[in-house]
Parts: structure tokens; sequence; C-alpha cells
């Protein structure tokens, strides 16, 4: 959500992030001017009005006291009261509709995030690692996984359709292993307090973090969500939720926070449920995207002068989750047309996959400055004790089935076997090589 009197104040800056965002400023702000235009018109004149009825109240206790007839200037007092009503109510109308035009638009990018529309104006910050060089053509994670016994994806689409998995034997262990052990990385290294919250959410929470209205079609609805309206936003309705970003930023909704508590941080370990529309066609086979994935997810809550190095903080946080893991990765500053709606700077970290020869985005770790704040309600008081809205940040820890996929790719062997790192050993009861299962009981 933005701020409207920033908007009224600075819109050659607002149509300039716009721009950068490929969006054309006079296409989305249209309604936004006239809106504008029609509630000052209506308040001016109701302001004028309330002034006339003031000047001919004082009119009629005039002569009241002069023992005269008041009676018309009285019925033309309740006109105008009338007549300044239905204005103020017009405003009013004028002042929501505004407010769902600000909802429907995207956060503005950061001054410092490079121009561009699409992932080729991205931007290359860091390497770290080397790929590994194999000594015969590695193989992508479902061949491994299948001919190992430990990635079903046949039985997964007769239980569920497609981008389902099961995980047999290993395979399932290797995926739970991988979410506590980053679970644990956080917690007990990197200060984050761990939270367990619901799988499903209200459209409330999910137009405070911006899934609502916009992104409808990428989420999965409960039977009693049927009758959701863009804009009317409810308490005991029901969506499963995309990410633990939802709950987990929502958790403060409402609230005005104590500014000794910030940085505030959080992290949860959970399920993730996305529709994936518009990616069919988009890796189909195997488990880089799928309807139903685990993923460790990072919140922090911090003031607006702090929230800088908050970023960097939980970008080197996730960072360090492929570092233990012996994973080459790259860090990414994306471009404003390339960021998600609400973004105002993003670092993506891409993993390298040795079957494909190439990155692919594992983390997105983004500031949404005050956004989401303004759009949750989410305070703090400043310094003068006034509230204001703090900057909410949030970032994968990682997805942990992108992580199964690049430790099954980066540690593969000759023989088809997989190699466990050696941080998740303990987490797999001292496994250190994933072979084939020889049955399935």
């Amino acid at each position: 959500m933005h701020d409207l009197n920033m908007f009224r104040g600075n819109l050659p800056l607002v149509e300039e992030r716009l721009r950068a965002r490929g969006l054309d400023p006079d296409a989305v702000l249209g309604d936004f001017h006239r809106l504008d235009a029609h509630r000052r018109a209506r308040i001016t004149e109701a302001e004028r009005l309330k002034a006339e009825r003031n000047n001919l109240s004082d009119e009629v206790a005039r002569a009241r006291r002069a023992g005269t007839d008041a009676t018309a200037i009285m019925n033309e007092v309740r006109r105008l009261k009338a007549e300044g009503e239905a204005l103020e109510q017009a405003a009013s109308a004028a002042e929501e509709e505004l407010r769902a035009t600000l909802a429907s638009l995207p956060n503005l990018p950061a001054a410092d995030v490079p121009q561009g529309t699409d992932e080729h104006s991205n931007v290359e910050l860091k390497r770290w690692g080397t790929p590994p060089e194999f000594p015969f053509e590695p193989k992508p994670h479902y061949e491994l996984g299948e001919a190992l016994g430990v990635l079903d994806l046949a039985r997964a689409a007769k239980l569920s359709g497609a981008r389902f998995a099961v995980y047999w034997g290993d395979g399932a262990r290797l995926e739970r292993a991988l979410g506590q052990w980053m679970l644990d990385l956080q917690t007990r290294e990197h200060g984050y307090t761990e939270v367990a919250p619901p799988l499903m959410v209200n459209s409330r929470s999910l137009f405070g973090t911006a899934q609502l209205p916009k992104f409808e079609e990428d989420l999965f609805r409960c039977v009693d969500a049927e009758g959701y309206m863009p804009g009317v936003l409810r308490d005991n309705d029901h969506w499963l939720i995309p990410t633990a970003e939802v709950p987990l930023t929502n958790l403060l909704r409402d609230e005005i926070v104590d500014a000794a508590e910030l940085p505030l941080s959080v992290t949860a370990l959970t399920a993730c449920f996305r529709s994936e529309a518009g990616s069919y066609g988009r890796d189909v086979r195997g488990v880089i995207r799928q309807h139903q994935f685990s993923k460790v997810e990072l919140v922090k809550f911090a003031k607006p002068e702090e929230s800088a190095a908050a970023h960097e903080q939980m970008c080197r946080d996730a960072e360090r989750v492929l570092e233990l893991l012996e994973l080459p990765y790259r860090r990414m500053l994306l471009c404003a047309g390339d960021m998600g709606f609400g973004a105002a700077k993003t670092f993506d970290l891409e993993v390298w996959l040795p079957a494909q020869g190439a990155y692919r985005e594992i983390s997105s770790v983004s500031n949404c400055e005050a956004f989401q704040a303004r759009r949750a309600n989410i305070r703090f008081r400043n310094s003068k004790g006034k509230a204001e809205h703090l900057h909410t940040l949030n970032g994968s820890g990682l997805a942990v089935g992108r992580t199964w996929v690049a430790v099954m790719e980066n540690y593969q062997q000759a023989d088809g076997t997989i190699r466990v790192p050696l941080v998740l050993q303990p987490y797999m009861g001292g496994t250190t090589v994933i072979a084939p299962r020889s049955n399935r009981r």
C-alpha cells in the first residue's frame, strides 16, 4: 500500500518509479488523478456550503432574538446540510476508490535498483564456489531420484495430479533433513525465533502481504472463500498459504510494536501451496516448480533507517545455507521490472544445477520497506513517541525442494548414488550415501 499524501506531493517521482517497473503512468494513474480531483472538488464545495450554513444559522439566531419568522432561512439551512452531507459521502466514496487504486499498484523500486523490464537487466553481484566437474554426463535430479527409487512422480500424479511429488526412503529423509537443518541454523546461529503458524489464512492476511487482490489466480482457495470479491476482505474465509511470509508478517497486523523489540526476526518451516497459474510448460519434469513444497521462510521487522542493513544480513543468512552445503551460487540484484509486486529491492540467490548447466533461483530476499506495513497496519513508536510504519523484509532460507534438487545433482556420483553433504549426515542418521532402494516396505 502506498502513502496517499506522498503520491499527491511527489507525482513526478512516482511516475518515474512506475516507468522503471515497465508501467505506463498515464494508464495506471489515470483513475488516481480523476478520483483525487473529484474528491478535492467535493470537499471544497462541502466546506463552502458548511460556511454558508453557519452564516445562515447565525441569521436564524438573530431572527429569533428579534421575534421575526425564520422558517425560510431554516429550510435553507436544512437544504444546505443535506447537500453538504451528500457531497461528503461522495468525497468519502472517492477516497475509498482512490485507496483501492493505490492498492492495485506495485511497490515503488528503491533508488539503487537498476532499471529494466526483465531478467536480462538483472545485475550479478557475486559468485561463490566453483561448479563441479564430472567425468561423466551429469543427470537431472528426476532421473537420479527415480533410478534410486527415492522420487516417485508417477504415483504422485496418481494421487494428486501433475506438479506433485512422492519421496521414498532416503529421498524423504533428505527432504526432512534439509528443512530441519535449515531451521536449526537460522534459529541457533542467526538469531531467528521459530514460529509454527497456520497453513490457512484469511483474505485480510493475504491483502496485508499483497497477494490479494492482484494474485488471486496463484492461490488455492477453500470452499468458504468462493464468495471472495476484490476489495472485500474478511476474517473468516480461508486460503492455503503460498509462503509462510503471509502468516509470519501478519502476526503483527494492526499492532504497534515496541521499538526496543526491533529488529525482530522470525522463521518457519512450512508446506506452501501455489497454483502456478501461467507457468504451464515451464519445469514440467521434476520438482523445481510444484503445487506443494516445503520452505524455510525468513521474516524481519525493522526500523526504516535499519532496513537496508537488515536486508543485507538476511541475504547473508540465506547464503550461509548454500555455503555450508558447499553448493555454488551467485547473488543477483533484480531490476525494477523483474521484482515482485511488494518489493522495493530484491536479491535473488541462484544455485548451480549441473544437469542444466545453469544457475537457477533458490531464494528471493526482499526489502518491502513500508509497503506491506501500510497494508497490514503494522507500526512502531519512533524516538519522538509517534507511531509510524516499520519496514518488513522476507526471504527464503531456503526452498527445500529446490535445495533437494541441487544436492542430488551436485553430489551425484558415476554409479548413480548421491553423497550426503557433511552438515546433513547427523540429520540423516549417519547416512553418507543415498543408494538404490531394494524394496518399498
